[in-house]
């Protein structure tokens, strides 16, 4: 049987669990099976720069934190699984996909986001949204387009008074 020690030190990742996955806007779980060390630490540094980790745990207490939150992810939690959660949804999301496809061994299985339950195509879709400074941009942008007709418009109708 079990010590309490043991039992204690399981019940408190299972807490740590949980505050992650509620202290997160986006928790994806992925296999990272045939990834080395210095991938790994790749990875979970380009991930701290955006505010987000990447951990591993054992899959019975991922299941036991999921039943206390009430979220199911039967299916998902077979084999060798890491988590990634990250406090931004875009950027974590965009450096995970992007280092899943440089590493064709890691496989994104599944996703909570915002606390949704969302699957592969639906992470995909997020990971191809563009960065706050390209949304910013892309804004910018729009409006300088309006502020350029305006300016063309005055120019033009300025001329026409002239000629009169």
């Amino acid at each position: 049987m079990a010590s309490a020690k043991i039992i204690n030190h399981k019940k408190d990742i299972v807490k740590e669990i949980v505050n992650n996955i509620k202290n997160s806007e986006a928790v994806i779980v992925f296999t990272y099976q045939g990834l080395d060390v210095s991938q790994i630490s790749t990875l979970r540094n380009e991930l701290k720069s955006k505010d987000g980790e990447v951990k591993i745990y054992k899959n019975t207490l991922v299941k036991r934190a999921l039943d206390e939150l009430n979220i199911s992810l039967d299916g998902f939690m077979e084999g060798p699984n890491a988590i990634m959660f990250g406090k931004d949804i875009i950027d974590s999301i965009k450096i995970l996909t992007k280092f899943a496809k440089d590493n064709k061994v890691l496989d994104i299985k599944t996703g909570i986001i915002s606390g949704e339950v969302v699957n592969i195509d639906t992470i995909n879709k997020y990971a191809t949204i563009p960065s706050l400074e390209g949304l910013l941009t892309m804004f910018a942008g729009g409006l300088m387009e309006h502020v350029r007709n305006v300016a063309i418009a005055l120019d033009l109708y300025a001329k026409k008074l002239e000629e009169k």
